[in-house]
């Protein structure tokens, strides 16, 4: 019997616009809407984004992921829901917290911690020590689970270093990122290489960044892994970039992958007890 898959949905980014695909989901109604239509197809957990209202920039503010998330339990209150704490456009620990501090209903189950500072095509994701630090802290205090998102193998030996300080506590649940320029490149040989060095104890999803989110999401289902999928990685439904892509389409496409490699999806009430998570319907965050 294979493992359950892990779907990690991912609808929107820091950098998807309108201009560059009008499929991108940026305002509250659409965001809902498409985790709405995703649910429906079928994942275990989402990765949200916010963005403001009347620019379509990212933004830190609880009020907006509050609207979100209220948006998303109102038709599945059990499903995992992390948000961003990016460090790409935002640099005061006071902002990149911001979400952590959401209660009751609106209490996200995860927020995502990048172990390290890189460099993207254009921008940089400063995440400096002691704000790493600071955000796995609060989230230990808050009953939060870090996404930990490791784009080089460095990244999964900070983990170990932040779990031997006793700011990380297993389960562990890391996204495994590759093909960004900067980092490790989507191959068979760096992707083994990172799965080989997580820590005890922890559940992986694989993303590719732009064309690559195809061939890490095919990998990791042969693999019995999990899967991060959606327009924040990658726009395009084809590697000669000729379709843009829905993120309802990425997402029948991991479930055809998955039915021919005999993986059925874990369910978010599955997902909830294997990181040790609350379970949903009111209770969130880690039991």
């Amino acid at each position: 019997m294979s493992k359950p898959l892990i779907i990690n949905f991912t609808p929107t980014g820091m950098i998807p616009t309108k201009e560059m695909t009008p499929h991108v989901p940026v305002q509250v109604n659409e965001i809902v809407e498409d985790v709405h239509e995703a649910w429906e197809t079928g994942i275990s957990m989402v990765h949200l984004h916010a963005r403001d209202a009347q620019t379509g920039t990212p933004t830190y503010l609880r009020e907006i992921y509050a609207d979100i998330i209220g948006g998303i339990r109102k038709f599945a209150p059990g499903l995992v829901v992390c948000v961003s704490l990016s460090g790409r456009n935002f640099g005061e620990f006071e902002q990149r917290a911001d979400p952590l501090f959401l209660e009751g209903d609106l209490k996200p189950d995860m927020g995502s911690l990048t172990l390290s500072s890189l460099n993207f095509n254009r921008t940089a994701s400063v995440n400096a020590p002691q704000m790493i630090q600071d955000l796995a802290r609060t989230m230990l205090e808050r009953g939060i689970l870090p996404e930990l998102e490791a784009f080089d193998i460095g990244m999964i030996n900070y983990a170990k270093y932040l779990e031997r300080k006793g700011l990380l506590k297993p389960p562990h649940y890391f996204n495994l990122l590759l093909g960004n320029i900067a980092c490790a490149q989507a191959n068979l040989m760096q992707a083994g290489l990172m799965i080989n060095e997580l820590p005890a104890n922890s559940h992986w999803s694989l993303a590719g960044i732009g064309e690559a989110q195809l061939h890490m999401n095919s990998v990791a289902i042969a693999m019995e892994g999990g899967v991060r999928v959606g327009l924040e990685d990658n726009i395009w439904f084809d590697k000669g970039r000729t379709k843009l892509a829905t993120n309802g389409q990425l997402l029948r496409r991991i479930h055809a992958l998955a039915e021919a490699n005999e993986r059925t999806l874990m369910s978010a009430v599955n997902l909830r007890k294997l990181l040790d998570l609350q379970a949903g319907n009111g209770k969130y965050g880690r039991a």
